[in-house]
């Protein structure tokens, strides 16, 4: 994407072609420093352009802190990085204020003094690791994009985007974030272990003088414009029914409505997604669309990305744990089960089978 505005408002696919060329090289720039997970930076994407945020859960050593702050570079955005631990306070984050003396007036004044949420990129590592008054603290600028201080609102950047990292492995001496706070997240990314042949390249890459030459593609103001184009992006009825369907059959059964919940989700599931998860699905849809290069939504859109958004929106019961069943599992079976009757017609609604 130039500097310039070469196309015109009125020619969408035009702007939609620009965005996939920014798309293709902010994927390039990154691949300079992260070998192989494809899937996991297109759903950084897709959050970052619809001005979500996303959990990365995996094991250490999987590089999704030095994801995080690739992305930054290639951004050209302000970033910090925020480690948290068990003793860090919420003004640790936020910021604080203190007493300064007027030297001309000698007056002592109070001044807010900016933590390190005031940035673009925030990245939380292991946000899992302090206490839940300071998850709160953050999880509540990215829920306001503001932080309130002696009874003053002080606004956070634009663009503002929290990227935050959880092991999901070791569990002791952690503080695990609450459903309510977890439903804040766009997506759950889970990064999982490179190939053969992409570790081989990781090794091949690390144990070497050489650095990664990771080079800006956008600025924060292009983020902005390409948040708000994908915003503009039509859905039709039949896909917006197809997530709506597929979201409330997580849910018990409303006495006065006609969803249907498939015996296979009354077995294994204690808690379904709320509205939030609606709307991810179809935010995220229109990003896709858009990365694709087209200026419609279709039904398998949504499909590609109902995993990071209801993975941790639906609670498995104690069946489900005696199973081997996950949330993911049971998503899987959903979107099978689930069906759109067609796509060429504007009335048609998902169905069961």
């Amino acid at each position: 994407m130039s500097d310039e505005q070469p196309n015109s408002p009125s020619d969408p696919q035009a702007l939609i072609d620009d965005i996939r060329q920014a798309s293709d090289a902010l994927s390039e720039q990154i691949g300079k420093a992260i070998v192989g997970q494809q899937d996991v930076v297109e759903q950084v994407f897709l959050a970052l352009f619809t001005r979500g945020h996303a959990l990365l859960v995996g094991v250490p050593g999987l590089a999704k802190t030095l994801l995080v702050s690739t992305i930054a570079k290639s951004l050209s955005l302000e970033f910090n990085r925020i480690q948290f631990t068990p003793d860090l306070m919420p003004s640790d984050i936020t910021g604080t204020e203190v007493i300064e003396e007027n030297r001309t007036t000698g007056h002592r004044e109070m001044r807010f003094v900016k933590g390190p949420v005031f940035a673009n990129l925030i990245l939380a590592d292991e946000i899992n690791r302090t206490p839940p008054k300071t998850q709160a603290a953050l999880l509540e600028a990215m829920q306001e994009h503001h932080v309130t201080a002696g009874g003053i609102r002080h606004p956070l950047p634009d663009p503002f985007f929290v990227l935050a990292t959880q092991n999901p492995i070791e569990q002791e001496g952690t503080y695990p974030l609450p459903e309510a706070q977890l439903d804040r997240f766009m997506f759950m990314i889970r990064v999982g272990y490179p190939t053969q042949a992409e570790e081989l390249e990781v090794i091949r890459r690390t144990t070497c003088r050489e650095k990664p030459d990771v080079k800006p593609v956008l600025t924060a103001e292009k983020v902005t414009a390409i948040q708000e184009m994908v915003r503009d992006v039509p859905v039709a009825d039949h896909v917006i029914e197809y997530a709506l369907r597929l979201v409330r059959a997580t849910r018990r059964p409303d006495k006065n409505a006609a969803d249907e919940r498939p015996d296979f989700m009354q077995n294994y599931l204690r808690w379904g997604a709320g509205p939030r998860a609606s709307q991810y699905l179809i935010l995220a849809a229109k990003a896709k669309a858009v990365l694709g290069g087209r200026t419609h939504v279709h039904p398998d859109d949504v499909k590609s990305v109902a995993r990071p958004v209801l993975r941790h929106r639906i609670l498995t019961n104690f069946n489900a744990e005696a199973d081997g069943v996950t949330a993911d599992d049971l998503i899987d079976r959903l979107l099978d089960q689930i069906q759109v009757t067609s796509d060429a017609d504007p009335q048609a609604a998902a169905v069961l089978k």
